[in-house]
């Protein structure tokens, strides 16, 4: 007969309050409170005769030794949070006490302690850290990191080979976890896009490796001392209906330009457009802030160009991964062809027999190597750089297909069943060729009625404030526009009474302006507080949204001192210089040295109030 589950020792209303702290925690946030009061329960050892029924369930035991794992993760666009969950799962099925933590949740005073650690992280940019993972990467490079003999480790990287500092940060938290004595359990991992082939290794061995370690240390404990922790709630929820690999094929509702017609088409994109796509029936629901994932098809010219210059049958039946299907879908569907790689170059550098090209893999290249990718598909280096190619070896040689992201432009709460994207469409020259960008000439190819497969991809960085009475400042120049837009209808909805001030730029005023009779009616509505634009090319000397910040700092400054939230979106490097602009802001209107600027919008990051969503 089942033993009966043992009585909470909770009253009805430290029960009640515990429900309440708990209902809007996300995954990373439980895993924290959960290590919170593990650590309070060993501070605080209960006395003789106190009820221990929450803790001691009637299952069979696991020894108090069972060793803790620590997952720490740092994501810019959620593949290393979904391998990091996966592996806690994982690693949890091996009897380990498991706790998972957001890089930025991460108690850097507890390092030293640390006896097991899993990294999963990424690069971004130009070997640039997550935003989540700034403080972490930072602490542990810098001269306060303590030294760790008694920690074991390994790091999985993910990257992106079509950028020269290729799983940077991966490689620089191994190397200097290294330094400081801590012992590497197995070799890094550096996962490129097609993540699978290189992550599924490195986390069997995590679990193979901690799954030793559990029972060498359930062998060596006393039966006495033996506990199992029942979950105040199932740590294994229900998997939504549709994700990144079970997309939802949305119906496309609408489509239109947003941008005019303007001179001459260039790989920057001044094709501008805005689609709605319906989401009834999916299931799927998202928040200000969030992405949706859109998996892409090749324009079809383009497979047809690859096949031309490679004289190749694009009905030919190709095998690759257990998979088989006709050359022509591979090349369509399945594999990357707007983008270079690392890895194609160098076999496509070996085949043509080219130096020139093997030389640009060197490290002393890396900016000639960096503007190549910029500038070159695939489907020029065939043409400049001639090589044979056989089906089969050209479709394991290019990256497999990957979904791309784009922030939403649309709040659930006003458009219920649909959501909204802001796309630039990548359409140029290039000599005698056109080129396109894969998803966006795949969303601009597509007719009303269409339906694509898409999927949710949760931000949880990037979110408003709790509090609707907080202020909050926008930087969303060109696309980097498109979750402003969700912000402004949210606030709108839930009548929010903070104040929002939106800075957007373009290059020009009179073809650019993105949604602009929406911000006038949002302005009228008293939707939107305050508006600063910044068209670069419509005079002189050109004028960018950190410009403007710096014209505004002392209006900015004081917002933030009053409790603003402070939200960049759009790509990068505008990122970086609008971080500047702030830093100059902080420095000047509130009297700080630069170093005392730092702290502060270092301090403005831990507490969620300064928030980027940078590509």
């Amino acid at each position: 007969m089942p033993a009966s589950p043992a009585p909470a020792p909770l009253t009805d209303a430290q029960s009640g309050l515990l429900t309440r702290l708990t209902d809007d925690l996300d995954g990373a946030g439980l895993w924290w409170i959960s290590g919170y009061a593990a650590g309070l329960a060993r501070a605080r050892a209960l006395p003789a005769g106190a009820p221990v029924a929450a803790a001691v369930a009637a299952a069979p035991p696991v020894a108090d030794a069972a060793p803790t794992v620590t997952v720490v993760y740092g994501s810019q666009t959620g593949n290393a949070r979904r391998l990091a969950e996966k592996l806690s799962a994982e690693l949890e099925a091996t009897g380990a006490s498991v706790r998972l933590l957001r890089a930025d949740a991460y108690p850097t005073r507890e390092l030293k302690d640390e006896k097991r650690l899993y990294i999963v992280i990424s690069t971004q940019g130009e070997g640039d850290p997550p935003d989540d993972s700034i403080g972490l990467v930072e602490f542990i490079r810098g001269r306060r990191a303590p030294k760790l003999p008694q920690l074991g480790y390994a790091v999985l990287g993910l990257g992106d080979s079509s950028y020269p500092q290729f799983c940077e940060i991966g490689r620089i938290l191994d190397e200097r976890l290294a330094e400081l004595g801590a012992a590497r359990l197995f070799e890094r991992g550096d996962a490129d896009l097609d993540i699978e082939s290189v992550a599924t290794p490195w986390l069997q061995r995590a679990v193979d490796e901690t799954r030793t370690l559990v029972a060498a240390a359930t062998a060596s404990a006393a039966p006495a001392h033996s506990a199992t922790v029942t979950p105040l709630r199932p740590l294994q929820q229900s998997a939504p209906a549709h994700d990144r690999d079970r997309p939802f094929q949305a119906e496309l509702l609408a489509g239109h330009r947003l941008s005019a017609a303007s001179g001459p088409r260039s790989p920057q994109g001044r094709d501008v457009r805005h689609f709605e796509l319906s989401l009834e029936g999916s299931g799927l629901h998202y928040q200000p802030g969030d992405a949706l994932g859109i998996w892409p098809r090749n324009p079809p010219a383009l497979v047809d160009e690859v096949l031309a210059t490679l004289k190749l049958d694009g009905d030919a039946t190709v095998q690759a991964g257990g998979d088989e299907r006709p050359l022509r879908e591979w090349l369509g569907a399945r594999r990357e062809l707007t983008r270079l790689s690392r890895p194609f170059l160098a076999a496509h550098a070996e085949r043509a027999g080219d130096g020139d090209l093997l030389a640009l893999l060197q490290p002393e290249r890396r900016d000639d190597l960096a503007r190549l990718f910029d500038s070159h598909q695939i489907a020029d280096l065939l043409h400049l750089h001639p090589a044979d190619w056989s089906a089969d070896a050209l479709v394991d040689a290019l990256r497999p297909m990957a979904p791309r992201l784009y922030s939403i432009a649309s709040s659930q709460k006003h458009v219920g069943d649909e959501v909204h994207l802001t796309v630039a469409h990548i359409e140029y020259e290039a000599g005698e060729r056109t080129r396109w960008g894969s998803a966006s000439n795949f969303l601009a190819r597509a007719a009303e009625g269409d339906r694509l497969p898409v999927y949710v991809e949760a931000n949880e960085r990037f979110r408003l404030p709790a509090d609707p009475d907080r202020d909050i400042i926008m930087v969303g120049p060109g696309t980097g526009v498109a979750p402003f837009r969700a912000f402004v209808q949210e606030r709108a909805e839930i009548d929010a009474d903070g104040r929002n001030w939106l800075f957007f730029g373009n290059p020009h005023f009179r073809t650019d302006f993105l949604y602009q009779l929406e911000w006038q009616r949002a302005i009228r509505d008293g939707h939107l507080h305050r508006v600063d634009l910044a068209f670069s090319r419509d005079q002189a000397g050109k004028i960018y949204v950190q410009n403007r910040i710096r014209e505004q700092g002392r209006a900015l400054y004081d917002w933030l001192e009053n409790g603003a939230h402070f939200y960049v979106c759009g790509a990068i490097a505008m990122g970086k210089d609008v971080h500047a602009a702030l830093l100059d802001v902080v420095a000047e209107h509130g009297g700080k040295s630069r170093e005392d600027a730092e702290d502060y919008l270092n301090q403005l990051q831990q507490q969620g109030r300064y928030a980027r969503d940078v590509y």
